[in-house]
């Protein structure tokens, strides 16, 4: 256990180092030369590779300043270890300043200190313990610090097209044991084309949701009608019927509807209430006779709904590494030209991604909508048995004296950005997740007990 207790020793200035990185807001902000994605990401970037090249490592920095990293030993083939130093807004109610890295309690108070900034510090070291000692390896390994991972991961386009790709290796931005499999994941429109409505009542605008990876809690629609009151009643009966949240106004004679959800993350979509969802039921009610805007809600109403899982649409699918396929919709804006929802479809790491598409464009086909805008990540996955995922939780083991088992998520972390790679820790089970939290910190007994997983794990990938 040599690693382990030189890392002891290196314990102090592991502290101070992530403190250091910490410090500094590395939100996004305006391009300026040599920092595309900001003064403040930039100025993180050259503390990075400052405290990288204080502790004897050999530094590089892009040219336009989209990436740098940290590299020990010698040869082709490298292990890398990627964690980002660009951090999300810091919100309000912190009981700590988000920005000073201040110690309470055995905790490293900041925006960063658990995502990514303090693990990636906490592998830095992991591989300056391995340079200490001497212990040879057969592999470089280099510690890449990402500028972008909070906003569309922009720098790793970069990255790609002018490095080598990794043999191995893994990112702080999961938890442990491990994540071997990711869902893929397609955001687009489903958008038709609406005439002005020339019946008694007529939707001026719909406006639901604000991303469209979230459930969205609140959808606010303005219903033109020459009888208010009726509709006013209307809202009230059907709300009190199924228990919905449903408040109205009216304003300049038009009745303006204010429905309440239950927000939550869109990889989860059943673990919230869609107000946009429930506002297309009770639309459905009073949208009397045939146009395109009653075609659209009709045929959401039936063949998606609350419906999370696709079935309806005939692409619910399913499989043992991830799970089940996931559908939000996340975001609605209809006015008298446009109906434009926003969908978040999370799907199984095994299944065809664009046959599912296709599927789906054929399906809204029917009503008349078409499919624009598609963003697409794809899945990533590491089989059970794969080389990787048995060192790693070998190594996982080893150093906690816990059984880990590899598991699949909804969501997406750092790994898919790079080749080869997947992500390990630095969470650990049981442990609250701060990502993006007031109050963010990470605990300096698991900040510790980081570097030694990674030390270890870089060791074994690399000797």
């Amino acid at each position: 256990m040599e690693l382990n207790k030189k890392i002891d020793e290196m314990k102090e200035e592991l502290i101070k180092s992530a403190q250091e990185v910490i410090k500094i807001k590395s939100t996004l902000d305006g391009e300026k030369p040599g920092m595309p994605f900001g003064e403040g990401v930039g100025k993180t970037l050259d503390k990075a590779l400052e405290i990288a090249a204080d502790l004897g490592f050999n530094t590089y920095k892009e040219e336009e300043g989209y990436y740098g990293y940290a590299e020990y030993g010698k040869g082709d083939d490298y292990v890398a270890v990627l964690g980002h130093m660009d951090v999300v807004p810091e919100g309000d109610n912190w009981i700590h300043p988000p920005y000073a890295a201040e110690i309470h309690e055995g905790k490293i108070y900041g925006r960063g200190s658990l995502d990514d900034k303090g693990p990636t510090m906490a592998a830095l070291f992991g591989l300056k313990a391995i340079k200490e000692l001497k212990i040879p390896l057969s592999k470089k390994v280099r510690v890449i610090f990402g500028t972008n991972e909070e906003t569309g991961s922009s720098e790793m386009k970069v990255y790609n097209k002018k490095e080598k790709v990794p043999v191995s290796g893994f990112t702080p931005d999961a938890m442990y044991p491990l994540i071997n499999a990711e869902k893929g994941i397609r955001r687009f429109h489903i958008v038709k084309d609406l005439n002005p409505s020339e019946g008694k009542i007529k939707i001026k605008s719909l406006k639901g949701g604000i991303r469209p990876n979230m459930v969205p809690d609140k959808c606010s629609t303005v219903i033109g009608t020459k009888d208010p009151d009726g509709i006013v009643k209307a809202v009230k009966d059907f709300a009190g019927k199924k228990g919905y949240n449903m408040k109205t106004e009216t304003a300049d004679g038009d009745v303006v509807l204010h429905t309440f959800g239950v927000g939550a993350h869109g990889s989860m979509p059943e673990m919230g209430k869609n107000a946009v969802m429930q506002t297309f039921e009770f639309l459905g009610t009073i949208i009397g006779g045939p146009s395109p805007l009653a075609e659209y809600i009709n045929f959401f109403n039936k063949y998606v709904g609350f419906e999370t899982e696709g079935t309806s649409l005939k692409i619910a699918c399913e499989d043992k590494p991830s799970g089940k396929l996931s559908w939000n919709v996340g975001v609605a804006e209809i006015n008298d030209k446009k109906a434009d929802l926003w969908i978040d479809m999370r799907y199984p790491v095994t299944a065809d991604g664009e046959k599912i598409m296709d599927t789906v464009s054929m399906e809204f086909a029917k009503c008349g909508a078409k499919i624009e805008d598609v963003k697409a990540d794809k899945p990533l996955y590491f089989p059970e048995d794969s080389k990787l995922v048995k060192i790693l939780l070998e190594v996982y083991k080893e150093q906690t004296g816990k059984e880990g088992k590899a598991y699949g998520i909804g969501g997406g972390t750092y790994a898919k950005e790079l080749s080869n790679i997947i992500g390990f820790g630095p969470i650990f089970p049981g442990k609250p997740d701060l990502d993006h939290q007031a109050n963010e910190y990470i605990e300096i007994e698991d900040l510790i007990m980081n570097a030694k997983i990674y030390a270890h794990a870089i060791y074994e990938l690399a000797k």
